[in-house]
């Protein structure tokens, strides 16, 4: 199959032939139909995941039809339309046994892990637990945009978040996750704030629902203009893009007893970031994180997405081949208010 190879971090990956993947006695192989293409990949192209060996194939979020199966596998088939969380959960454990699976305690992650998505073939891990069937009337691309960052940000408003209705939500970061946060949110009757730095990004935040926008440019204290929109601070608000700046803008643009919740990951040389703790004590402000959503939960949202009332599609703005990939892989951190780019595998130019 042909796949995008790196083979140091943060070095040009390349496209090449490599090996068809074969399925573990309980997983599966998926032919990829779609994979997007997602701010984590590039932590993970950049050096900042400690699991991934090297070389290296990236990509977790994707749609596709199943190839084949291992022996143990009961509940899917050749030929059937799927997708999966990028968590892929052992089903055993006890975070499982409880519901937790996106906080397996031996959970897997494609592109992360082992080889992911940027590739004709995918092996995915315990697939009787993590897969989730795709609507015969959903896009690939569509679906593929649901498995990380869609998902993650339905659980982180939805869930962790417990957005209602009326309530004041400030979205830090308006890439793919920050701009479903945006469109969840404002579905769920929010009035919602969007920050970035990125003209084309607040626009697709404003398509998305958004009823605020702020440009951080240059502006020396976002947080500030989050409290002054907001009469006083968001009830709930999230740093989608992960940065200490966007944490701390966040956390600071609270109201009294807000909630702040983590979704962009915070890479640093020691593990630790900075957060306005003291805030959070004086305001008994809540700080929460949120890792995806387990297999489980996905029927709930995709019954909205199928209704209308929430469209992820409209947050597809690019798509591209599988050739193309490794440039735009590269070119994540410096590129701005692009939307969701997905990747088709089986298409050449």
């Amino acid at each position: 199959m042909r796949a995008v190879v790196f083979e140091q971090f943060g070095e040009p990956a390349e496209v090449r032939e490599v090996p068809d993947p074969k399925p573990a006695e309980h997983g599966v192989v998926v032919r990829v139909e779609a994979t997007g293409l997602c701010r984590s990949d590039w932590h993970g192209w950049t050096g900042h995941d400690p699991d991934i060996t090297l070389p290296h194939v990236p990509g977790h979020e994707l749609a596709g039809v199943v190839e084949s199966v291992g022996s143990r596998v009961g509940g899917w088939r050749p030929g059937d339309r799927v997708t999966v969380p990028f968590v892929c959960a052992c089903g055993t454990c006890p975070a499982c046994a409880a519901g937790d699976q996106q906080v397996c305690e031996r959970q897997t992650q494609p592109g992360f892990h082992h080889w992911g998505s940027f590739a004709q073939y995918v092996a995915l891990d315990h697939a009787d637990v993590n897969l989730v069937a795709v609507p015969d009337d959903m896009a690939y691309a569509t679906a593929a945009a649901l498995g990380c960052r869609f998902a993650t940000a339905f659980r982180a408003v939805v869930q962790q978040g417990r957005v209602a209705a009326g309530e004041w939500v400030s979205v830090h970061g308006c890439g793919g996750v920050g701009l479903s946060a945006v469109m969840i949110a404002a579905a769920a009757g929010a009035r919602v704030v969007a920050v970035d730095v990125s003209p084309r990004a607040l626009d697709l935040a404003r398509t998305c629902g958004a009823a605020e926008c702020v440009d951080a440019t240059g502006l020396p204290d976002p947080a500030a203009a989050v409290r002054e929109l907001t009469g006083g601070g968001a009830h709930l608000s999230l740093d989608a893009l992960g940065s200490p700046a966007t944490c701390a803008a966040s956390v600071n643009g609270l109201r009294r007893r807000g909630r702040h919740v983590q979704v962009g990951l915070l890479p640093s040389p020691d593990g630790t970031t900075p957060v306005p703790l003291a805030r959070a004590i004086a305001l008994e402000l809540e700080l929460l994180g949120s890792h995806g959503m387990a297999a489980h939960a996905y029927p709930g949202m995709l019954r909205l997405v199928r209704s209308g009332v929430l469209r992820p599609e409209l947050l597809l703005t690019s798509t591209i081949t599988l050739d193309a990939a490794p440039a735009a892989l590269a070119a994540m951190d410096t590129a701005r208010g692009a939307g969701v780019t997905v990747i088709e595998p089986w298409h050449r130019k």
